[in-house]
């Protein structure tokens, strides 16, 4: 039997060329701020998002066998787990699907159950989240560009 081609290792690698600081904007027009860090190794890319009015949340990104894994953590005190299958070595989205979550005794309480990171421009990415209460899904899309202040 035919084995899958595996893009996971070369998707990882546009997650790790993130690394860095980005501001931008929500689809209200409110300012937006995240940092990625290559962390343990470089094996695992560190997100940290703030977002107007909200506090900080934090998501862990690493290589998962033919996928991509994240573990976000939310202040809502839960921390779901999506994954990711890229389609080719040249995406430019990953969406990424529910899992499960810990901290999450009842999956009518609030919780992020989507992610579509799309890699739109070379210092350009949108976040597409999409959080899940009471059955019903709630988008948040946030447009980030990579600030040009570099840190020596």
């Amino acid at each position: 039997m035919a084995q899958m081609p595996n893009y996971a290792t070369s998707t990882f690698q546009k997650l790790q060329a993130l690394a860095g600081d980005w501001e931008g904007r929500d689809d209200a027009g409110n300012t937006v701020k995240t940092k990625f860090q290559l962390v343990a190794g470089n094996t695992a890319v560190m997100e940290t998002l703030t977002m107007s009015g909200m506090e900080q949340m934090l998501t862990l990104y690493t290589v998962d066998r033919d996928g991509i894994a994240l573990v976000h953590y939310c202040p809502t005190n839960n921390q779901p787990r999506m994954r990711a299958i890229p389609s080719s070595a040249a995406a430019k989205e990953l969406v990424f699907s529910f899992q499960g979550a810990t901290n999450l005794p009842d999956p009518s309480i609030g919780h992020e159950q989507k992610l579509v990171l799309q890699f739109t421009a070379a210092d350009q990415i949108v976040e597409h989240w999409t959080w899940r209460k009471n059955g019903k899904d709630a988008d948040m899309i946030y447009s980030f560009t990579r600030s040009q202040t570099r840190k020596r």
